[in-house]
C-alpha cells in the first residue's frame, strides 16, 4: 500500500491512512509513504539556501516542516508517544547540523542533498508507525535504506533489483511473516556503502513497485487523490470516468501523453513479476479504482481512454531527393540526433516526412543543418490528441469515427499503425480541448444514471484480494 504526499498531508489524512491500513491488516500489508505535502520542496529550498551561505533562511525554511510534524504528532498521538517526540527532535538536530555544515562550506553535493531531502519521508514513517502502534497494531518500522539498494547516482539513483530482492527477503518478509505491518519510506534508498540516495520525483511509486515485485505481493495499491485512471482529463472533460482495467501497455501509452497514471519505468518491476497494480482514492476507499493488470484479465477491444499533450511543433520536410533514394531518411534523422532533438510522431509520404517535436527544440539550427537536404515547413502551437486501447487497429471504424467526431476540425497529421493501441491526431492547440470533448462523447457516450460513477464491481473492494473483486 503506497500513500502519496496529498494522502498524508496532515493529522486528519494520516488518520484516514491508518484506517485504510488497519482495514487490510489481515492481508499482511507493507506500507510505503511519501513525505507530507510540500515537505520535499521545502527541504530542497533549505539546502539551496544553505549552499548560498544563508543559514538563517535555511533554518527558517525547515522550521514549518518540523513544526508541522510536531503538531501532527501532538494531534494524532496526544503527546503519549515519547519515542515519536524524541525521534522528531533528533531529526531536527540532525537537519540543523547538516544545514549549518553546508552553509559553512558553501558546498552542496548531490549526496548531501539526498541526505537532507530524505528526512521528509523519514518523518512521515515515524508518525504513521507510531499511530498504528497506538491503535494496537503490531508494527515494524523498517528503514528503506536497509533494503532498497541503488547505485550512487544521487538524486536519480537506479535500483539494483537483484540486491533488493535479497535484502527484502532478509529485512521485510520476516516482519510480515511474523504478523507485523511494515511501514517504510518511499523515494529513499542507499548504496552498498550505506550512503542515502533518492530515486527522483515519483520515486515513492517506484519503491512500492519494487517492494511488490520482491515480495511477490498479491497486489500493489497506489493510493492517491483520484478514483483510478480516468477516460480523459476531468479538467477538460467533466464526464470522464474511471477505467476498471488497463493493460500495462495501455497505461504506458497514457503516461507518455501526460495522463495521471504511473510512469512505465515505475510499473515495470511489478509488471515483470506479474503483480497487478491498482490506483485508488484515499478519500473514497469504497469508490471506483483502476487495475493495471499484467495477467491479461478484463481485456476489451477498442478505445480505453483519451489523452492530450501540447504544445508541440509539427515539422514537414520535403525534397525530391527522397524519392527512391536509399539512406535518405537516415541522413535526415541523423541531423535530429546530432542536435539531441527527440521525435514523437512521424509520418512519411513520397517526397516528404512530417514529425512532431517539443516546442523548445533548436529549430533554427535544425533548418540550417538540413539545408540542401530538405525544405522545412514549421507549424507551431499544435497539440496531439490520442485514443489509446488494446486491439485498436482491429476495432471496427475507429479512424472513421474519430475523424467524424473531430469535425469541423480536420487533423493536420494522423498517426496510426505504429502499434495496435494508439491513434494520434494533431490539431491546432486552440481546438484541442474541444476535439478531446467531442472524441470523448463519441467513444464514451453518457450512461443512464451515471452507473460508471461508481463501478459496482469495485464497490467495497478495499482489503479484498483481486480475485474476489473481479
Amino acid at each position: 500500500m503506497k500513500f502519496g504526499g496529498s494522502s498524508v498531508a496532515g493529522a486528519e489524512r494520516l488518520g484516514r491512512v491508518a484506517d485504510r491500513v488497519l482495514a487490510a491488516r489481515n492481508l499482511r500489508p507493507c506500507v510505503v509513504v511519501s513525505a507530507m505535502g510540500r515537505t520535499t520542496d521545502a527541504l530542497f529550498a533549505a539546502a539551496h539556501a544553505a549552499r548560498d551561505g544563508d543559514v538563517d533562511t535555511a533554518l527558517a525554511t525547515v522550521a514549518p516542516v518540523l513544526g508541522h510534524a510536531e503538531a501532527t504528532a501532538g494531534e494524532l498521538l496526544g503527546g503519549a508517544d515519547a519515542r515519536a517526540t524524541a525521534a522528531i527532535a533528533a531529526v531536527r538536530d540532525e537537519l540543523h547540523v547538516l544545514l549549518r555544515g553546508v552553509a559553512m562550506l558553501r558546498e552542496l553535493t548531490p549526496r548531501t542533498t539526498d541526505t537532507i531531502v530524505a528526512y521528509g519521508e523519514r518523518l512521515t514513517t515515524l508518525l504513521l508507525a507510531a499511530l498504528l502502534a497506538q491503535r494496537g497494531a503490531a508494527v515494524a518500522h523498517v528503514d528503506a535504506r536497509r533494503f532498497l539498494r541503488t547505485d550512487a547516482r544521487f538524486g536519480h539513483a537506479r535500483p539494483q533489483r537483484e540486491a533488493i530482492a535479497a535484502l527484502v527477503a532478509e529485512h521485510v518478509a520476516p516482519q510480515l511473516d511474523a504478523g507485523r505491518i511494515v511501514v517504510t519510506e518511499g523515494y529513499v534508498g542507499a548504496t552498498a556503502e550505506g550512503h542515502t540516495t533518492t530515486l527522483g520525483r515519483g520515486g515513492s511509486d517506484w519503491s512500492a513497485s519494487l517492494l511488490g515485485a520482491a515480495l511477490r505481493a498479491d497486489e500493489v495499491q497506489i493510493w492517491t487523490d483520484v478514483e483510478g485512471v480516468l477516460t480523459a482529463d476531468p479538467r477538460l472533460v467533466p464526464e470522464a470516468r474511471p477505467i476498471p482495467v488497463l493493460s500495462p501497455a495501455e497505461a504506458a501509452e497514457l503516461a507518455a501523453f501526460g495522463a495521471k497514471v504511473l510512469h512505465p519505468a515505475t510499473m515495470q518491476p511489478a509488471v515483470d513479476a506479474g503483480v497487478p497494480i491498482t490506483v485508488r482514492d484515499t478519500q473514497r476507499p469504497e469508490g471506483a479504482f483502476t487495475t493495471i493488470d499484467p495477467r491479461g484479465g478484463g481485456r476489451r477491444q477498442g478505445v480505453a481512454a483519451l489523452a492530450m499533450r501540447g504544445p508541440v511543433t509539427v515539422l514537414t520536410m520535403t525534397s525530391t531527393r527522397m524519392l527512391a533514394t536509399s539512406g535518405y531518411l537516415a541522413q535526415l534523422f541523423a541531423a535530429f540526433g546530432a542536435l539531441d532533438i527527440c521525435i514523437d510522431l512521424v509520418v512519411t509520404a513520397e517526397v516528404s516526412v512530417a514529425c512532431t517535436v517539443e516546442p523548445d527544440a533548436p529549430l533554427d539550427r535544425l533548418v540550417a543543418a538540413l539545408a540542401g537536404l530538405a525544405r522545412v515547413d514549421i507549424a507551431r502551437d499544435r497539440a496531439i490528441v490520442a485514443a489509446v486501447g488494446e486491439g485498436l487497429r482491429d476495432a471496427p471504424g475507429v479512424v472513421e469515427r474519430a475523424c467524424r467526431a473531430l469535425s469541423p476540425t480536420n487533423p493536420e497529421l494522423l498517426c496510426f499503425g505504429g502499434n495496435d493501441r494508439n491513434l494520434s491526431l494533431v490539431v491546432p492547440r486552440e481546438h484541442a480541448a474541444a476535439a478531446l470533448q467531442r472524441l470523448h462523447a463519441e467513444f464514451f457516450p453518457a450512461e443512464p444514471a451515471r452507473r460508471a460513477a461508481r463501478n459496482p464491481a469495485h464497490a467495497g473492494a478495499v482489503g479484498r484480494p483481486l480475485e474476489a473483486q473481479s
